[in-house]
Parts: structure tokens; C-alpha cells; sequence
């Protein structure tokens, strides 16, 4: 399934996310991929970014993550960027972004 999430970077940091998405180390990389990630693509327009998620089930996928302490300290390093995290819960209660249209 593909999913896409919508994130907001906090303003006065978006330069801090750009650089830490520039040099984004191969361990958490490669727990996103054990975790179920096909692939992860995040798009940015002024503060909105647009995250493309390829994966069996995104709430799996967030609870696989959630475990890891790569992630933990990821998260620790970008999470204090953004004014909103995403919209996907572990939970399932988060679908993302609706699809309006798909060619």
C-alpha cells in the first residue's frame, strides 16, 4: 500500500531538517526497511511536507519503529523540528491523506 502523510517543519527550522535529511545515517535507513518500508519519499513545499510511504500497513510499520532505539534517536534529533509529526497513528486511527484522484 502506498500512504502519504502530511507533516509541517517548524519555520524557523527548516534549514536543521533539510541538513539533517542531506546526511541521514544508514542505520536508521536500514531499520525503516526491516521495520517494512518498500520506500519513503518526503517532498517540501515552503513548511509542509509530504511524506510517500510504500509499506504492508503504515500503523505496523510506526509500532515496528517505535521499539527501535535507532529510531528513538532519530526521532530525538528531527522531532523537535516539526509543528506536526504526521498524521498516520500506530493506532490505525490516522489513514493520511485522502486519495482524490490516481492516474
Amino acid at each position: 500500500m502506498r500512504v502519504a502523510l502530511h507533516t509541517r517543519v517548524r519555520a524557523d527550522r527548516v534549514e536543521e531538517y533539510e541538513q539533517a535529511h542531506r546526511e541521514v545515517p544508514a542505520e536508521p535507513t536500514a531499520a525503516i526497511r526491516a521495520a517494512g518500508a518498500g520506500s519513503w519519499t518526503i517532498w517540501r513545499s515552503g513548511t509542509d511536507l509530504f511524506r510517500l510511504i510504500d509499506c504492508a500497513d503504515c500503523g505496523d510499520l510506526l509500532v515496528r519503529l517505535e521499539k527501535l532505539p535507532v529510531h528513538i534517536a532519530w526521532q530525538a534529533r528531527t522531532g523537535e523540528l516539526l509543528d506536526v509529526v504526521h498524521d498516520c497513528s500506530a493506532e490505525g486511527t490516522g489513514a493520511g491523506l485522502t486519495v482524490v484522484w490516481e492516474l
